[in-house]
């Protein structure tokens, strides 16, 4: 979407980009705005990634999400959220 319009992009040569059969829902590491994947009223599934950059650390991101499944919940009981964390190796020590 830009401007409230639908356009078309392609991707670079080479561009990594995360999609499906009916498209391209994210490019150069940033999601997409568009009408296919957006949420309305009558959604019944939705997956929401949560990354981490500095300076935010693995603690500052699990209280965003905690605050995500938080407000998640306001919209009923039958909200059903799984989590999973996929944290970064620890990084290597100098001399070991």
């Amino acid at each position: 979407m830009d401007a409230g319009r639908e356009v078309t992009e392609h991707p670079d040569a080479g561009e990594v980009v995360w999609g499906d059969d009916a498209g391209v829902t994210c490019r150069r590491w940033n999601w997409r705005q568009g009408r296919r994947t957006r949420l309305l009223d009558d959604t019944t599934a939705a997956l929401f990634i949560v990354d981490a950059l500095a300076p935010l650390d693995d603690e500052g991101l699990a209280r965003v999400a905690d605050r995500l499944e938080e407000r998640l919940a306001l919209l009923g009981r039958r909200v059903v959220v799984t989590r999973r964390t996929l944290a970064a190796p620890p990084a290597p020590t100098r001399g070991g």
